[in-house]
């Protein structure tokens, strides 16, 4: 690829600024490298806001550098921020200095003692972690009255601070396409990510201790930008305090996706360190983190029309993907991914029953995988029915046209769309069989062990295995995941993904089904040879009780596993070739994608551009910043347009006594008095739960805070309008709406209903109720 041609491969671009008509003109440079000092006043447009209206947010989840360019501080001045733009270019300043990740959501610090604030069901499995039969934290709630009482969220919770941004572009891919093997393009590439972020953490290691930082080097533009991205890593992270589910999680899955919305999806964490300031294993005599930068709580009304803002960790989007990948989404993954999460969810839910120390175990499992298929469906119903799929087509088609008018642009991107689709096409031969065998690789959490313990053994063979601090640090983590495990559940969901793969047609049946069930290759399989066999697994196996697992990884040698009679060790062995085999065909995928996006990424900005049209990046779980305004909107056959605040006599009326519209007492009491003192709104006349705004958000989001025009603590965002489940492909502006929880709910329930004093005063609010 000509010089020219990579540097226009790395510029923000998505589908969406086909529809939106954004005009957002960036520079070839490094967007992340490093903060953007103030603009001169006299270099920044004049902000006629007066003559354009308001404010209409079209889409885009942005790198805090991108927002330096002339239009977006001229559109956040039209949106109505009050701070310097420059200060949201800056990712370890305030305010975005204060914005975390915690590893598939994001929280923000709200105290100087390392006091975090997320959703609810963000802290879900610290929850179930803490609670047992008799003391169940997930349907009552916890507040911790002191820093001792705080609960450990355990040993997977993680807090990452970002450090810095630093664009590897040019060391991860100079060269690559000289690389004529796919499968060696693919594995330098993982190679040279690999070597960075290891270098970047050893650099680190003498100031802050082995596991202090993680550097990871994240694809930007469907792989044609890299970032090295350092975070602080803080592994000792407590419970604070979670309302009742009958505020976290009140309308549960009926209301999930759903507006209006009346949930307080709200909860606390606190970030620990040891003495020396640096991070720390959990420990009980660590101390409070103490942030470099802290959010404040907001004290003025929020209205509509409102400027609002979110940064966070939004984690994937879809919007780069060709016409064929969303036709392909709309015909075969959605509704794939559908039938899976309902049949999971049954065998769940048959396998649990009544035994409420089950229920616990499965709640974080099934509270996942009842979100994850509500958005499928609104997915589909967008794409499909939505029509979304048919416009990509169409704004393919007008691509496809423009590079053919031209000699120069048709020679460097003319066939780029059909190698995409034919390599596509390759895998879709195989994909029902291959995804049946990955499917049944993550069934069991047995097999998984087996794996590990074979993988560990196979190392120690080479005279690499895993040394007394990696053997430490599995014991750890497998005496976590134990607390969570059942014999019950894990057989329920192996005996599920047994079924699916037998379901096929024949000649799409992994060999892995019958390897696994110890019958003949030509044997029909039925529930009854499943069963028995799972029988068997499961009486003889050792691999259910921790110690004996931790004991094989540490010293098990691969010689002595091959005569094992454990039957997920036997079967894990049969399995490790075939998985091999599914690996080495993904990787040559993989490197043949790595040369045809980037020219896909460059033909697409050249074409946006030639319309006046650019877009941020997909989400890729690093931190990115959307702003609008609070506004309601209009779905197709409804006859007004939503308001944009619901309000808390709304969630009393919905109180029904059960789950999941069971509101507290000392909430219902507190409402039916209208006892909301300084946190009732003048214009609404009572007290707002959620507000609705048309941010750009996805899953990641989740936790993040929504801030004014000032940079300060308004909410958090916890969802989006089922109408909109395909703004992840396709952003609409005119549906596309973020829900929020108002912090003044979130303080007057901490005021008025739980008696979290201390944690008002820590975050700098009176208490008054």
């Amino acid at each position: 690829m000509p010089k020219s041609d990579l540097c226009e491969s790395r510029l923000p671009l998505v589908w969406p600024a086909l529809i939106t008509g954004l005009a957002v003109s960036v520079a070839c440079a490094k967007p992340d490298a490093a903060p953007v000092e103030p603009q001169d006043p006299a270099a920044v447009p004049d902000d006629s806001t007066a003559e354009r209206g308001p404010f209409e947010n079209p889409g885009g989840m942005w790198m805090p550098a991108q927002l330096a360019s002339a239009e977006q501080v001229e559109n956040l001045k039209w949106a109505g921020l009050e701070l310097d733009p420059a200060v949201l270019t800056a990712p370890t300043e305030f305010p975005l200095g204060a914005i975390v990740s915690l590893g598939g959501c994001s929280a923000s610090f709200v105290s100087d003692q390392g006091l975090l604030i997320t959703n609810h069901h963000c802290v879900t499995r610290a929850l179930a972690r803490n609670s047992k039969k008799g003391e169940n934290l997930l349907v009552d709630g916890f507040l911790a009255k002191t820093k001792a009482e705080e609960r450990w969220a355990g040993p997977g919770q993680r807090v990452y601070v970002t450090n810095s941004f630093t664009d590897v572009t040019d060391t991860v891919l100079a060269g690559l396409e000289d690389i004529e093997d796919p499968a060696a393009r693919d594995e330098e590439l993982h190679a040279r990510r690999k070597k960075l972020s290891s270098e970047c953490e050893a650099a680190r290691e003498a100031e802050l201790g082995e596991g202090g930082v993680r550097c990871v080097v994240p694809a930007f533009f469907e792989g044609a930008q890299f970032f090295l991205i350092e975070q602080l890593q803080l592994r000792d992270i407590r419970l604070v305090h979670a309302p009742d589910a009958g505020v976290g999680v009140f309308g549960g899955e009926i209301d999930n996706w759903r507006w209006p919305r009346h949930t307080g999806d709200y909860s606390f964490f606190r970030a620990y360190v040891g003495a020396d300031g640096k991070p720390a294993d959990y420990a009980e005599t660590n101390v409070p983190y103490e942030p470099k930068h802290v959010l404040k709580v907001a004290t003025e009304d929020l209205d509509e029309g409102d400027f609002v803002m979110v940064a966070g960790y939004p984690g994937r989007t879809s919007r780069l993907k060709t016409a064929e990948e969303v036709a392909d989404a709309v015909q075969w993954y959605f509704p794939r991914k559908i039938a899976r999460y309902e049949q999971y969810l049954a065998a769940i839910e048959g396998a649990t029953g009544d035994d409420e120390t089950l229920q616990i175990k499965a709640n974080p499992l099934v509270r996942g995988l009842g979100n994850g298929l509500t958005n499928a469906k609104g997915m589909l119903d967008g794409l499909g029915k939505g029509g979304l799929a048919e416009e990509r087509a169409e704004q393919q088609r007008a691509l496809q046209t423009w590079i053919e008018a031209d000699e120069q642009r048709k020679a460097a991107y003319g066939t780029v769309l059909a190698d995409i689709e034919a390599l596509n096409h390759s895998q879709r031969a195989t994909r029902d069989r291959d995804e049946a065998f990955a499917e049944l690789m993550r069934a069991s959490g047995l097999l998984g062990r087996a794996m590990v313990v074979i993988d560990a053994a196979k190392q120690r063979k080479e005279g690499k295995g895993p040394s007394e601090a990696e053997v430490e640090h599995f014991r750890s983590s497998l005496e976590e995941a134990q607390r969570s495990f059942s014999v019950e559940i894990d057989r329920a969901i192996l005996r599920l993904h047994l079924q699916r793969a037998a379901e096929l047609p024949a000649a799409q049946q992994p060999e892995a089904l019958r390897v696994v069930l110890g019958v003949k290759a030509d044997a029909a399989v039925d529930d009854a040879v499943i069963d028995k066999a799972l029988d068997r697994f499961y009486a003889k196996t050792k691999l259910a009780t921790a110690d004996r697992v931790v004991e094989l990884y540490a010293n098990a040698k691969l010689e002595k596993l091959e005569k094992s009679k454990d039957p997920f060790i036997v079967a894990a062995l049969a399995l490790v070739p075939m998985k091999e085999a599914l690996e080495a065909r993904k990787a040559e995928f993989a490197g043949e994608m790595a040369v045809l996006r980037p020219r896909y990424i460059a033909a697409l900005r050249e074409f946006a551009a030639s319309r006046g049209e650019t877009l941020a990046p997909d989400a890729n779980s690093t931190l990115r910043v959307t702003y609008g305004t609070v506004r309601g909107y209009q779905p197709a056959g409804r006859d007004e347009p939503y308001t944009p605040f619901t309000v808390v006599s709304e969630m009393l009326a919905k109180h029904t006594g059960e789950a999941p519209f069971n509101l507290p007492e000392g909430a219902r009491e507190a409402i039916a008095a209208k006892n909301f003192g300084p946190y009732v709104d003048p214009e609404l006349g009572e007290l707002p739960i959620d507000f609705l705004a048309d941010l750009d958000i996805t899953g990641g989001n989740s936790g993040s805070p929504t801030l004014n025009a000032r940079g300060e603590l308004i909410g958090l965002v916890f969802d989006g309008n089922y109408e909109a489940m395909a703004s992840d492909w396709v952003f609409m502006p005119e549906i596309t709406r973020s829900i929020h929880v108002d912090i003044r709910a979130v303080l007057w329930m901490m005021d008025a209903v739980d008696q979290a004093d201390h944690l008002l005063e820590e975050m700098g609010v009176q208490p008054s109720l």
